[in-house]
C-alpha cells in the first residue's frame, strides 16, 4: 500500500477518526492536502502534508479548494471525504428544519460539492479513487435519527453513481460504513457503553489507505460495513 506520489485530498482531517486516517495517509507516504475549517499546518509536522483551512459549505469553496491543489501539485490522485456529522434523538415528526438542512449540509452536500471538484481532474489524468465514510446507519437505519440515516443513504446513492459514471477513467468509487467509532469524543457522549464492541479507528484508516491504493484499483461501487462487535 505505498501511496508515495500520489496527491490526497482528506476532508475532515483533524479530530475523531480524521486524525488516524491523515496520519496512516502521511506513514504510506501520501501528499496529503488536510482539510476542515480550522486545521494547521502544525497539526501534522510531516513535511508531507499540507493544510488547507476551508469551508466545504458551498461549491465554489470546493472548487477553489481542487483547483489550488492542481495547481500546486499537478493532480488529485485520491479524495478521502471523512466529513459528517450526527444529530438524532428526534422522530421523522418532530425533526425540524434545520436539524435536516444540516445533516444535508454535513453528510451530503460537502460530499457532492467536492465529488463534483475533483472529477474533472481525475478524469483528464485517467485515474482516480473517491472514498467516503458512510454510517450503518445508512442501511441499518434505528428510530430517532431520521435525518442522519437518510443523508447518510443519500451519500451511497451519490458514491455509486460515481462509481458508473466514471469507470471509463479508471477511477474508482467506494463508501465504508462504519458501525459507532471508537473515539475520544464517542466514549464521553456514551460512558457507560462497551467500548470493545466498537470500531477501532485504526481498522478503518488502513482499510482507506488500502481502497486509495493501486492494489485496489478494480474495487469501485462497493458500500464496505465495518461493525466490528456490533454486527
Amino acid at each position: 500500500m505505498d501511496l508515495r506520489n500520489k496527491v490526497v485530498i482528506i476532508t475532515g482531517a483533524k479530530g475523531g477518526l480524521g486524525t488516524f486516517v491523515t496520519n496512516s495517509f502521511i506513514e504510506a507516504g501520501a501528499r496529503v492536502v488536510g482539510v476542515s475549517r480550522s486545521i494547521a499546518q502544525a497539526d501534522f509536522p510531516q513535511e508531507n502534508f499540507s493544510a488547507m483551512p476551508t469551508e466545504l459549505s458551498s461549491g465554489e469553496n470546493a472548487r477553489k479548494l481542487a483547483d489550488d491543489v492542481t495547481a500546486q501539485w499537478g493532480r488529485i490522485d485520491g479524495l478521502v471525504h471523512l466529513m459528517g456529522g450526527f444529530a438524532g434523538g428526534k422522530s421523522v415528526a418532530e425533526t425540524d428544519d434545520a436539524t435536516l438542512d444540516r445533516m444535508l449540509d454535513l453528510n451530503l452536500w460537502s460530499a457532492f460539492y467536492m465529488m463534483r471538484a475533483v472529477l474533472p481532474q481525475m478524469r483528464a489524468q485517467g485515474m482516480g479513487r473517491i472514498i467516503a465514510i458512510g454510517s450503518k446507519a445508512a442501511v441499518e437505519p434505528s428510530a430517532v435519527s431520521g435525518a442522519y440515516a437518510s443523508s447518510k443513504a443519500a451519500l451511497v446513492s451519490l458514491v455509486r453513481t460515481v462509481a458508473r459514471e466514471n469507470s471509463d477513467r479508471r477511477i474508482a468509487a467506494n463508501v465504508v460504513l462504519p458501525g459507532t467509532m471508537d473515539t475520544p469524543t464517542n466514549r464521553a457522549s456514551d460512558p457507560a457503553a462497551d467500548f470493545s464492541k466498537w470500531v477501532n479507528p485504526c481498522q478503518v484508516s488502513k482499510l482507506l489507505v488500502h481502497l486509495a491504493s493501486d492494489a485496489a484499483a478494480q474495487v469501485s461501487g462497493a458500500v464496505i460495513p465495518v461493525y466490528g462487535g456490533e454486527a
